[in-house]
């Protein structure tokens, strides 16, 4: 009896470096073109778009769905130094001229582990930090956007959204990524097996 492949059943975590300019990640690591897969769980590269909004509305559809389990996103910091991992972000519009939501809360933040992404990129030799402030760019909107439509319940998807300085390099950018995409997969479970028919 043929039973075909094994579902894969490692949870997916979506990563996208959300400004199509930012080139400093590539999910994919060799000529195979198949993207870099963490410990226990895989990889849904998603790409960056100019529309932030639709980036926003796309993302939020992926966790709604259940077609990934956990979200990553990947840009740039304003701020020199180290790599930040942005805690919350703020009710605005992209323009920041208002609220975005006039129902919704002022602030939402991020459910990723900070502490444990800030050690692990520490351990990996990477300057980093925990950072409150939300900065005035794309990111920031689309993770609040994203956070704000999440449904109420005990069990929140791991969103996070991790910055590299303007002068990292390339595989520092990929090393800090993979590690903070790491840490997200230790959280996550594997997914259920499918019932019999």
């Amino acid at each position: 009896m043929d039973t075909g492949p094994r579902p894969d059943r490692r949870p997916a975590i979506a990563i996208c470096a959300w400004d199509p300019g930012f080139t400093a990640w590539d999910p994919v690591e060799d000529l195979s073109g198949d993207p870099w897969n963490p410990v226990g769980a895989r990889t849904l590269p998603v790409p960056g778009s100019a529309e932030a909004d639709a980036l926003a509305t796309e993302l939020s559809a992926l966790l709604a769905r259940g077609d990934c389990s956990a979200l990553l996103l990947v840009g740039r910091t304003s701020h020199a130094g180290a790599f930040r991992l942005q805690m919350r972000a703020e009710n605005r519009r992209l323009d920041q001229s208002e609220r975005l939501d006039h129902t919704g809360p002022g602030v939402a933040r991020a459910t990723a582990p900070a502490a444990e992404i800030v050690r692990d990129l520490a351990d990996a030799g990477l300057t980093a930090m925990a950072a409150s402030d939300a900065e005035e760019d794309a990111g920031s909107y689309i993770l609040y956007r994203i956070l704000n439509d999440l449904p109420d319940g005990p069990a929140s998807p791991a969103i996070g959204l991790i910055r590299a300085p303007a002068d990292a390099p390339n595989a520092r950018v990929q090393a800090a990524v993979k590690t903070a995409a790491s840490v997200i997969a230790r959280h996550l479970a594997p997914l259920p097996r499918p019932n019999a028919a």
